[in-house]
């Protein structure tokens, strides 16, 4: 099995989020307000089945899905649109495809010692994220 994802990961960079944002459709006001946030995750792994959770103080999103599993997802609280999703491992890293309105939307997770790296793509916009493993 690939690594442990679990435990809580605070957010300590966020590059090219507003045009990541931009390209799922977030309007002006809350990409100004979501720019501004430090959001720690939460992953709870029990073997391939997870359950993520993105907290902040404006919004919580919460997912949950098991490895090479089609789901159908809701973007609540993010851009409200339902996809099909599907993860599954590549090697050490866990990578999303979301099938939906947008092209080429979803992300990779992997792990670099005390870092989880988070690369969200839609259409030609890629954010890159990095958290560091809460103590």
């Amino acid at each position: 099995m690939p690594m442990d994802y679990s435990g809580t990961w605070n957010m300590v960079s966020n590059d090219n989020f507003d045009g990541y944002m931009v390209a799922i459709g977030i309007d002006f006001a809350t990409r100004k307000i979501a720019g501004m946030l430090k959001t720690q995750k939460v992953i709870e792994q029990d073997g391939d089945s997870f359950t993520m959770k993105t907290l902040s103080t404006f919004r919580n999103y919460c997912s949950s899905f098991k490895i090479g599993e089609e789901f159908e997802e809701v973007t609540k609280g993010l851009d409200n649109r339902k996809c099909h999703s599907m993860v599954t491992w590549e090697g050490d890293k866990m990578v999303c495809v979301q099938k939906g309105e947008k092209r080429n939307r979803g992300w990779t997770h992997w792990i670099e010692g005390d870092q989880l790296y988070l690369e969200l793509r839609c259409g030609d916009q890629v954010c890159r994220q990095v958290y560091k493993k809460s103590a």
